[in-house]
């Protein structure tokens, strides 16, 4: 792997903070055994417009324990504190005065529920729904992360077309509100991540497809690589192809983070 890329960076991580598998500590033992440069841990932050408890994110009365105990890990690869927190366009203001105090390298901005829907948690809610509802959950979801951008809460956005997850999609034309979403993560000057456990769902492909990746590079948002990793062998997983994929597509670089300040630095092809 390492001839792929001088710099191998794996920020949107989780542990038993929220919804992985295992502790930090394991985590930070596989980025050794990856021969990872920097490695990041990205638990979830999900705080609620009504503040309903969400069973696979931290509460956020322990979100200052989880910073002390990333900061606090020993490990010979740079350690990247982060957090995936969620986007809602009821509560921006909570979001930002929750995430304010804390000495985050990056936020990851995602969105997870469109009006109380949960978009990835189970395909039987799709079925469910009727192919017209659906066309409103993909609708609400790009509108929801062009909110996201406009926001100014998030660095980056995670798994950018995550409602294909179970291998639905649209049955109308939702061309003009992914690119407000797209033209709006441009002007905030926030990048994309291709999310290798795409590959690993249904819906069988990298977040996002080759054709929002190519749109994403067309505007010049900036670029990560990122694993998803909910257990310590999926942290650098499919990275090469994911690298390949990056490069076909037009990306000459990466990016990476500390104290929320982007730095990008080369893609070898």
């Amino acid at each position: 792997m390492g001839r792929v890329a001088e710099m191998i960076t794996s920020y949107h991580n989780h542990t038993l903070w929220s919804d992985g598998t295992t502790e930090v500590a394991a985590m930070l033992a596989a980025a050794v055994e990856a021969r990872l440069t920097e490695v990041g841990i990205s638990d979830h932050f999900v705080l609620t417009p009504g503040r309903q408890a969400v069973e696979w994110s931290m509460p956020v009365e322990r979100v200052g324990e989880y910073v002390r105990a990333v900061r606090a890990a020993e490990c010979p690869v740079a350690v990247r504190l982060g957090v995936e927190a969620d986007y809602f366009p009821e509560n921006e203001a909570q979001v930002r005065e929750a995430l304010a105090p804390y000495p985050w390298d990056y936020v990851i901005g995602s969105v997870h529920f469109v009006d109380g829907f949960a978009v990835d948690s189970a395909p039987e809610p799709w079925e469910a729904l009727s192919p017209s509802e659906r066309d409103d959950v993909f609708r609400g979801y790009w509108a929801r992360v062009e909110g996201l951008a406009r926001s100014g809460n998030y660095d980056f956005v995670g798994h950018l077309d995550l409602p294909k997850k179970f291998g639905f999609a649209p049955q109308v034309d939702l061309g003009d509100a992914i690119a407000r979403a797209l033209d709006a993560i441009a002007a905030a000057g926030m990048a994309i991540e291709i999310n290798t456990a795409g590959a690993l769902k249904p819906c069988r492909e990298f977040y996002p497809s080759r054709g929002l990746l190519a749109e994403c590079h067309r505007r010049g948002i900036p670029l990560l690589i990122n694993a998803d990793a909910h257990a310590p062998e999926h942290l650098a997983w499919e990275f090469d192809a994911a690298r390949r994929l990056a490069w076909e597509v037009g990306y000459r670089s990466l990016v990476r983070y500390e104290r929320r300040r982007p730095i990008p630095y080369p893609l070898a092809p």
